[in-house]
């Protein structure tokens, strides 16, 4: 029962953020909102909702493990295997605000979230994300967006819009808002709750459950979406997606995560921050150097595919 849950809380849960996604667009467009904010807001943030609605009720029930690698996990596979697989359909060629802007902040999110875990590195105290902490991230959040909002246009962003339900009437997109919260709500709940005891049973770890199953299943809408912009060659759009999901993951998820609850923090958890901040690392170089500037060919998305594969094994071997 508990893993027919797990799989079907996860079926609901990403159901149900795109269809609060597409209500929350549609209802932002019928009051009168710029393509702009609704992009920037709406549709960037929800990219996040799968991640943040399991941390919080991870968080709530103080399973901090879960909360944490689910977010370093997906935030790897964003990084290394989705935008590979991106860049191996067709090269990404990096957009103005990409270089510019979200290959910084991506590092800059990774290095905060680094020297706020590791207390010990300053004080003489357990490493804890404390309530301090979060509010720290969120404060983040806010500063991200304002970056972004004073440095984008409407036309960078107006591609990025889902347009398909623009014109649904009220009715329909307080339904599908009311579903979509209805979907996040349950299928949180149950992926939260049957992951424990999954773990417990089968004598896995919730951090090793964050770091693969669920952190897969948390990032299958950035795949999805990432794959096809790549097939319709819009692969600034799959790079920015990525980038703009680990940047909400790190300051907004992990920033709600620890204002419920503090989240203790396992130094053992350095190694897969430092293996994000060489990956962050290696696509900034990629686009900032090599034979075609701010361009990831399919031979170094291959190199990224690979080096997530290789993650996972090493995961999967180590907690056998």
């Amino acid at each position: 029962m508990e893993f027919f849950l797990f799989i079907v809380g996860f079926i609901i849960l990403i159901g149900g953020a795109k269809f609060l996604v597409d209500g929350a667009s549609a209802a932002g467009v019928k009051l009168g909102l710029s393509q702009l904010i609704i992009g920037l807001t709406v549709v960037a943030i929800g990219t996040s909702l799968p991640e943040l609605i399991i941390n919080v009720f991870a968080s709530v029930a103080g399973n901090t493990e879960l909360a944490i690698s689910n977010v370093v996990g997906s935030n790897l596979m964003n990084t290394m295997l989705i935008a590979g697989i991106a860049a191996m359909i067709y090269p990404i060629k990096a957009g103005r605000s990409i270089y510019r802007r979200d290959v910084w902040i991506n590092l800059l999110a990774i290095l905060i979230l680094i020297m706020l875990a590791n207390d010990h590195w300053f004080v003489n105290a357990p490493n804890v994300l404390q309530r301090f902490d979060g509010g720290i991230l969120l404060v983040f959040v806010a500063y991200v967006l304002y970056l972004i909002f004073s440095k984008s246009s409407p036309e960078e962003i107006e591609q990025e819009v889902d347009t398909a339900n623009k014109q649904l009437s009220w009715p329909k997109l307080i339904l599908f808002i009311l579903g979509g919260v209805a979907g996040l709500y349950f299928g949180g709940r149950w992926i939260v709750g049957s992951a424990t005891i999954i773990g417990s049973r089968l004598g896995i770890s919730d951090s090793m459950l964050g770091m693969t199953v669920v952190a897969i299943a948390t990032s299958l809408p950035e795949l999805v979406t990432s794959i096809v912009a790549a097939l319709k060659k819009n692969t600034d759009i799959a790079l920015g997606n990525v980038l703009g999901s680990n940047i909400f993951n790190i300051f907004m998820v992990l920033g709600v995560s620890a204002l419920i609850h503090p989240i203790p923090y396992e130094s053992s958890y350095n190694t897969e921050l430092f293996i994000l901040l060489l990956s962050g690392l290696f696509i900034t170089l990629l686009i900032y150097t090599g034979k075609t500037s701010k361009t990831i060919s399919r031979i170094e998305g291959g190199f990224l595919v690979l080096g997530y594969l290789a993650f996972l094994t090493w995961t999967i071997a180590g907690a056998l």
